[in-house]
């Protein structure tokens, strides 16, 4: 079931999927000039929170996870970037160490960009500065929602609203009727809204008895978007 016409997702999901996509192919010459592409298996570290900055990350294939750690190691999932977005350009823009850590989700394929030819082709280029502000002025945007979102819902809630937003990231290929299978570990289910993996268990098993949803080992199929979206009181 498409979401088109019941749930606006731009408002709770941003993308970095058309910053670096058909730039000028002399810009994108320089930024692809030295760019390496490296393997990344699941939960391999791709940047460390207070690293320097040395370039951008440019997602090939796979999907990442964005977090902060606490000193106790806890994780806290701010955002799960996708097939074609780019992480880690926030640190070059603001000349700053990386303000948080990512890691794979999956096996994926990601390019790193050295910070030399991405700040070249910004300073030279007419198109990347603009797609920039645009995004950057989405995702604060996406982020007021995802404050409130916190602040406002139970963990019942969060967790509805995070299915809603993970089964859009787990879309491939996908025709009307297929189903879409979201493919996490209770651990990073739990981080991204914000609770004990015990918790996500046991709503997991009410969804199950509603009706909303089905399980197959760590994979989740949705069942009814709908109920979903009512139970995140949306």
């Amino acid at each position: 079931m498409s979401l088109k016409g019941i749930f606006p997702i731009d408002k709770w999901d941003f993308k970095s999927d058309s910053v670096i996509t058909d730039l000028p192919p002399n810009e994108l010459a320089i930024l692809t000039a030295n760019m390496t592409t490296q393997v990344y298996n699941k939960g391999e570290i791709i940047f460390r929170e207070g690293a320097y900055a040395t370039g951008i990350f440019f997602i090939r294939d796979g999907k990442a996870k964005k977090y902060k750690a606490d000193k106790e190691g806890k994780e806290q999932i701010i955002y799960v970037a996708n097939t074609g977005e780019i992480m880690g350009y926030h640190a070059l823009l603001a000349e700053e160490l990386y303000p948080d850590s990512a890691a794979a989700l999956e096996e994926s394929q990601i390019a790193f960009i050295p910070k030399e030819d991405f700040l070249e082709v910004l300073e030279k280029s007419k198109v990347l500065p603009q797609r920039l502000l645009k995004t950057l002025s989405h995702e604060f945007f996406v982020l007021a929602n995802s404050i409130a979102l916190f602040a406002q819902r139970s963990v019942r809630e969060r967790f509805a609203m995070q299915l809603v937003l993970m089964r859009e990231k787990y879309k491939e290929n996908f025709t009307q009727g297929m189903a879409v299978e979201i493919n996490m570990s209770r651990e990073d289910l739990a981080s991204l809204v914000g609770t004990t993996r015990e918790n996500i268990l046991r709503i997991l098993k009410d969804f199950k008895e509603e009706g909303i949803l089905e399980t197959k080992g760590r994979k989740i199929i949705i069942t009814d978007v709908n109920k979903l979206l009512a139970v995140a009181n949306y």
